[in-house]
């Protein structure tokens, strides 16, 4: 006998906090059917949940601030952003890291304050750098030698100077994809330390009026369960300022171990505590301080998908199924790598849910979830136990909050997803779906 009563989430841990079914089995989040989502702006549509948004944010600007009262939390805007996303982190304490000029233009369209701004990034253009700097962001992350070059020329003249940190390269691996660590020594971002290139861009920077070296920056990597490649990268950064002290005079005011911390898409992955990240860390920079008889410096951290992963999902209408005998069965979705890279990137991995009913509990099948681009590597989720997929079925998949929409493209010209925002059983629009005329709209005939 099949049972068609409503079912527990899987995987509540990660959902956003506001997760359930309703007694006859339709999936909610914020107090909306998900339903009612797809019947109003369609699919694929991104859904964020506004209650955890901000409960996160919360957390990790009164964590850190606890631990550790000269801490600053600003969201990495790499991860995801609209105006509505920075007005929300805003009102919650928290700064913007931005990675373009892009980046910076939507931050101060939103309204943060441009001193609440910081600009990183490898490659940073002269205008991108201009812009920053006529908008008098809080700071300027430097990242190599080019770029001190540029700077010292838009800086000439200046009565008041840019205030910068030097991003070093500390040679530190961390257990993650290889595609997300970026402090061991073979990386495209930071300053080598151990070659000499980090302390020859303090010299260089010494020299130039326009500027100001307030500090130093590290990031190790991303999606990240263990703070132990975190902490020795402090330990090398404190090292590294008090070598730079005695050498050449250079103050540490500000030290940023950058963010990373990981959250859970799936069952098997334990995300560390906010509170526990804030306690390790304060404490690696008091020790290193006071190892290196160092006053302690203003500590920025820098959280973007463990802010904002949870609280997105990302809801698809199911389509076309292909049973393979023997091989496997594909069971397809009206959206795929184009708004979601990640597992063909680097081999992401998700769980989902039917999110229209709550499944027969005796129909459940291993089957791969499939997007519909024309690429063989286009596969969301391969091998997940779901209850029979039928066309029409509503799919949601959780943790996409972050690096989903942040790279979609529109590859095989395809629309970009809606992003809907829910909270307290209201739904509103933040970013409308492309249309065909979008696609035009840059074309030069």
């Amino acid at each position: 006998m099949t049972t068609r009563t409503a079912q527990p989430v899987q995987s509540p841990h990660v959902w956003p906090a506001a997760t359930a079914r309703t007694e006859e089995g339709t999936l909610t989040i914020g107090g909306v059917a998900l339903t009612e989502i797809a019947a109003t702006y369609g699919t694929p549509t991104y859904v964020y949940d506004e209650a955890t948004l901000r409960t996160t944010a919360r957390a990790f600007h009164d964590a850190f601030t606890q631990a550790y009262p000269k801490a600053r939390v600003v969201y990495a805007g790499k991860a995801f952003l609209t105006t509505a996303l920075v007005r929300i982190i805003a009102e919650e304490r928290l700064g913007l890291d931005v990675v373009s000029g892009g980046e910076l233009f939507v931050g101060l369209h939103a309204g943060m304050p441009a001193h609440e701004i910081s600009l990183h990034g490898n490659n940073k253009s002269r205008t991108e750098l201009a812009e920053a700097i006529d908008a008098g962001i809080g700071k300027i992350v430097v990242d190599n030698l080019h770029e001190i070059d540029l700077l010292a020329a838009l800086t000439a003249g200046r009565t008041e100077p840019v205030t910068v940190l030097l991003r070093l390269n500390p040679g530190v691996d961390v257990h993650t994809h290889a595609k997300i660590s970026t402090g061991v020594a073979d990386s495209k971002f930071g300053l080598p330390i151990a070659d000499g290139q980090a302390e020859a861009a303090v010299a260089r920077i010494a020299q130039i009026p326009g500027l100001h070296l307030a500090g130093y920056h590290a990031h190790v990597g991303s999606q990240l369960f263990d703070a132990d490649a975190t902490t020795e990268a402090i330990s090398a950064l404190i090292a590294f300022a008090a070598d730079m002290r005695a050498t050449h005079g250079v103050e540490l005011e500000q030290l940023s171990p950058g963010g990373g911390f990981g959250i859970a898409y799936v069952d098997a992955e334990t995300p560390i505590p906010v509170a526990t990240w804030a306690t390790l860390i304060a404490d690696a920079v008091r020790d290193a301080c006071a190892a290196h008889d160092l006053p302690l410096p203003t500590l920025t951290v820098e959280p973007g998908r463990a802010i904002v992963g949870p609280a997105g999902i990302a809801l698809y209408e199911v389509g076309s199924r292909k049973d393979l005998a023997g091989i496997r069965t594909y069971v397809s979705v009206d959206g795929g790598m184009a708004d979601n890279i990640r597992p063909t990137l680097y081999g992401a991995t998700y769980t989902a849910e039917i999110a229209n009913r709550a499944g027969e509990s005796d129909s459940a099948e291993k089957v791969t979830i499939a997007g519909k681009f024309c690429e063989s590597g286009d596969l969301l989720i391969e091998d997940i136990a779901l209850p029979r997929l039928e066309a029409g079925d509503l799919l949601a998949i959780p943790a996409a909050g972050a690096y989903c929409l942040a790279m979609a493209s529109n590859y095989n010209l395809a629309l970009k997803p809606a992003v809907v925002l829910v909270r307290d059983g209201a739904h509103r629009l933040i970013r409308r779906r492309e249309t065909y005329a979008d696609l035009l709209h840059l074309d030069v005939e």
